[in-house]
């Protein structure tokens, strides 16, 4: 595995246990900020609204893994393939378990440090056994 692959995978790993910390700034400081996500039955939407909706789920438990698929350098751009299991913890009401594939595109700023540039998650809420 390459250095750009190893911190990609870095970055990655961050995401998640600062998602599960509830480490709003931190999540944030690791995307652009012209970044676009894209989920189903949504507009894509960028960073204000990524962080307007992380901040309105304080309270709220959040645990997660991330299986790396494939991760692709190409020049400053590189994208990785994963799917994702996070479990969320509401405050009051039942615990939710949703999964699915996402696809992320990284860009490197020109201080060589990656961060994330789109994300398209394709979770669904599991249905109970």
């Amino acid at each position: 595995m390459t250095n750009d692959q190893n911190a990609i995978r870095a970055l990655m790993q961050t995401w998640m246990t600062a998602t599960k910390a509830g480490d709003v700034s931190k999540v944030m400081s690791l995307m652009a900020d012209d970044i676009v996500f894209v989920v189903p039955g949504q507009k894509p939407f960028g960073k204000a609204e990524f962080e307007t909706t992380l901040r309105g789920l304080s309270g709220t438990g959040m645990d997660g893994h991330s299986e790396i698929e494939e991760i692709k350098v190409v020049g400053d751009w590189a994208f990785a393939r994963a799917h994702l299991t996070l479990d969320i913890t509401p405050p009051t009401g039942n615990p939710v378990r949703r999964s699915g594939n996402t696809l992320s595109i990284f860009r490197r700023e020109p201080s060589g440090r990656w961060v994330l540039a789109r994300d398209a998650n394709l979770l669904t809420t599991e249905a109970k056994n």
